[in-house]
């Protein structure tokens, strides 16, 4: 979509009129995609709203190396991802569950025992991990560490943190004999 850049390009020269060609050529598709992801269409214009409007505001995050409908996508794509990340993170707990009653588990000592039991075979399974999975995921979980944080650390790019951190998990996961005493 050539056309699309240089709507851009006189748009950025001054052109007002050139940013509803890039709208009228873009924001049906990219809603379209965008609803793939989010499940709605209400959210998915919002996220495309956002998006769009990057180019407005923040003009020099796009350097026209891509294709501006590339460049779209794929911030559209990154914006559904970090709403459904959002989304997951606000989980709605019953009150039983957000209410700690008297007589919790911090009163029982079965229930301090079998968590410290769990804690040990979790430290247990960390051993038994890729010595780059164990540090990744200690300097995530266990020192609260950002993954650019950890990336400076380990001097790894974020996204090589996160992907250590879901193969870690994943091994973890896999692990046996940690599933058996977290039944």
């Amino acid at each position: 979509m050539e056309n699309c850049e240089s709507s851009y390009r006189r748009f950025l020269a001054g052109d007002e009129a050139a940013f509803d060609e890039i709208l009228d050529a873009c924001k049906d598709s990219l809603i379209f995609f965008l609803c793939r992801y989010v499940k709605s269409v209400a959210i998915a214009e919002e996220i495309a709203a956002d998006t769009f409007a990057l180019l407005i505001v923040k003009p020099d995050r796009y350097d026209f190396s891509v294709s501006l409908k590339t460049w779209l996508f794929t911030v559209g794509r990154n914006r559904a991802l970090d709403y459904l990340r959002r989304q997951n993170l606000r989980r709605i707990l019953p009150l039983e569950e957000a209410i700690e009653l008297p007589g919790s588990d911090e009163d029982d000592p079965e229930a301090l025992f079998l968590q410290k039991e769990r804690d040990i075979a979790l430290h247990r399974a960390m051993d038994r991990l890729k010595p780059e999975y164990q540090t990744a995921l200690h300097l995530v979980y266990f020192e609260n560490l950002s993954y650019e944080e950890a990336g400076r650390v380990l001097k790894k790019s974020r996204k090589q943190i996160e992907n250590l951190v879901y193969r870690g998990k994943n091994a973890l996961r896999a692990d046996s004999q940690l599933k058996e005493l977290m039944k």
